[in-house]
């Protein structure tokens, strides 16, 4: 029977489950529980001392040494915390693990996993408040996991944690990870480079990231009860992206919409497009419109942080455009 929990409770059972067979998990500064979840973290963290490490913040020395206890055998899982944080250790992470692994042809194995909370959170300002899920995605060698729901998480961090020898950035959203939802019971793995189709349609395609995906399902009930009929696909992963089921919705449709809450120039929204430009062209209708982060730094006031977030209104906006 399916249990109900957060997406942070989701991400620790999925931990937990894992290292309890698996001795080589290590884990540094485990935090993913959310708020709901401080009892459960707290037995975790007591079962798993000897395997975890609060280190100092000093995130260039702690990646490092997670990087190289990976290519020592280890599978090390390091909390970054706020994704922006991440920045300080971006020699260590594109500089080293990724280059590691992919300029050895997969020879030198960096099976580490760096989870990051990201995203605009309320009130958490530009230092708090960022989505480099793009610089991550234009980086060779790093596997890009960004689930949406409770299930997901689970099912994926799972995957990671047993089946890849990658680097991986795992993201999670700030605002997802009290958010309760289904998870089956017991163990089971979603396969990496595998979308999902969250609500089907047939005028018009949204392709949704994390966050987004709650929000493009909110604006297609919307644009439900206006007769417009919205399909709601979740990549899950970027890298390895399923380019196939993409371009099978956008085949369906001939519209669509991208919403991903990371800045539009060069974003994954961007990217995302330019594919779908480049290979399916001739499926399309109409233009392709994005929904995402205007280029400005993410505003602290909450009112203007509001006005920048790509909000389930601006989906349908941007919907009902394309459905003219």
């Amino acid at each position: 029977m399916p249990q109900e929990m957060t997406f942070g409770e989701a991400l620790l059972a999925a931990i937990d489950e894992v290292a309890e067979q698996d001795k080589r998990i290590v884990l540094f500064n485990p935090s993913f529980a959310g708020e709901a979840g401080h009892e459960k973290l707290a037995a975790f963290r007591k079962k798993y001392a000897a395997r975890i490490k609060f280190p100092p913040i000093a995130e260039i020395g702690f990646c490092g040494i997670a990087i190289g206890a990976a290519m020592a055998g280890l599978r090390p899982v390091v909390d970054i915390s706020t994704a922006t944080f991440s920045y300080e250790a971006i020699p260590q992470i594109v500089n080293e693990a990724a280059i590691a692994y992919s300029n050895s042809g997969g020879q030198t194995n960096v099976p580490v996993v760096f989870y990051m909370k990201f995203g605009i959170r309320g009130g958490g300002g530009v230092q708090h408040s960022g989505s480099p899920q793009s610089w991550y995605w234009n980086t060779p060698g790093l596997q890009i996991v960004m689930p949406s729901t409770a299930a997901d998480a689970k099912g994926l961090m799972r995957t990671v944690l047993t089946k890849s020898e990658d680097p991986t950035i795992f993201f999670g959203h700030d605002r997802l990870l009290d958010d309760l939802g289904e998870v089956p019971d017991g163990v089971y793995e979603i396969p990496l480079g595998k979308a999902d189709i969250k609500r089907a349609g047939k005028d018009v395609t949204i392709i949704a990231t994390s966050i987004q995906v709650p929000r493009a399902l909110a604006a297609a009930e919307t644009l439900a009860q206006e007769g417009i009929s919205a399909e709601v696909i979740d990549p899950r992963t970027l890298q390895p992206l399923d380019k196939p089921a993409l371009l099978a919705s956008v085949k369906k449709t001939g519209r669509v919409l991208i919403t991903d809450e990371s800045h539009d120039n060069c974003g994954v929204a961007a990217g995302l497009a330019a594919i779908i430009a480049d290979e399916g062209f001739t499926s399309l209708r109409a233009p392709i419109k994005r929904v995402s982060i205007p280029p400005v730094p993410v505003p602290y006031a909450v009112p203007l942080e509001d006005y920048v977030t790509p909000m389930a209104q601006r989906i349908v906006e941007a919907a009902r455009a394309l459905c003219k």
